[in-house]
């Protein structure tokens, strides 16, 4: 039904910079909010951002702040993640998530990508 494409990860050293992009097709009231998610092995998943169609948004995750920014295309239904100053302890695989309220919770969305790995090196 609702199908979210994620590329843009990789390895980078500390204070580089890397870009996800999430591709997202299906019915527009199933994809009104899209996040950001990411988990470290040994840690629960964890909201980085979030935003809505409208462009309500929401930086979920305290360490990120002033670092990482979300941006979306409605006209591709496609969300950014662009992350700047990038620390090792940012290494996660990190998912997009789709559904239809805006909101933190990893509950709170329907519709999950594959993941995409993120490497941060010291």
């Amino acid at each position: 039904q609702v199908q979210l494409d994620e590329s843009g990860g990789g390895w980078v050293q500390a204070g580089g910079s890397l870009r996800l992009s999430c591709a997202a097709s299906g019915p527009p009231s199933s994809i009104n909010a899209m996040a950001w998610f990411r988990q470290a092995p040994g840690k629960e998943r964890e909201c980085v951002a979030a935003m809505s169609r409208i462009g309500v948004k929401t930086i979920c995750a305290d360490s990120v702040h002033g670092r990482f920014t979300i941006s979306r295309d409605n006209t591709k239904n496609t969300i950014y993640l662009q992350m700047n100053s990038l620390q090792p302890e940012d290494t996660a695989v990190y998912y997009c998530a789709a559904g239809v309220y805006l909101t933190s919770t990893k509950n709170g969305y329907n519709f999950w990508g594959r993941g995409t790995q993120v490497t941060v090196s010291s």
